[in-house]
């Protein structure tokens, strides 16, 4: 069965969970159940595990979501208070971290906190990068203006 005819029926435990509970909380995330986060120029955020959908108690440490690039769009070059991990899931980026500037199609980058970074869609068709937080409550500083936000709170940029 394709995932176009499984039931829409929101968070769900695993198939072969163990008989007795699990001890924290499980969740499948569905992306035509979430909430696009639109950046304006063409960017657009899927966000999926976060504070907005896990236990109160902190016991997630990441923070993770998806960010669609139209062709020749980015997001401001920027940095967070914690680490990030990024894959390009689809399309042809160019990464800029730190000084430095990489191509990157099919693989993943790692950002340490406070090193300004972003990536932009050097491709013909759409970019889908698939993004880690390691933390839980992220903050993002726009580089140009030092302007801090929390993370998918911030204008539009």
């Amino acid at each position: 069965m394709s995932a176009a005819h499984l039931p829409d029926a929101g968070p769900s435990h695993p198939v072969d969970s163990p008989r007795e509970p699990a001890t924290e909380p499980c969740l499948v995330l569905r992306p035509v159940q979430i909430e696009v986060f639109d950046r304006g120029s063409g960017v657009r955020t899927l966000p999926f595990v976060g504070k907005w959908n896990t236990p109160a108690d902190e016991s997630n440490r990441v923070t993770t979501g998806m960010t669609v690039f139209a062709p020749g769009t980015a997001i401001p070059l920027h940095s967070h208070n914690v680490e990030e991990s990024v894959l390009v899931f689809a399309g042809e980026a160019t990464a800029v971290i730190g000084d430095e500037r990489f191509d990157v199609a099919g693989q993943a980058t790692w950002v340490p906190a406070r090193i300004p970074h972003c990536f932009f869609n050097r491709g013909e068709g759409g970019m889908t990068i698939y993004w880690v937080y390691g933390g839980r409550d992220v903050t993002r500083t726009v580089t140009a203006t030092g302007e801090t936000f929390e993370h998918l709170s911030a204008p539009r940029t």
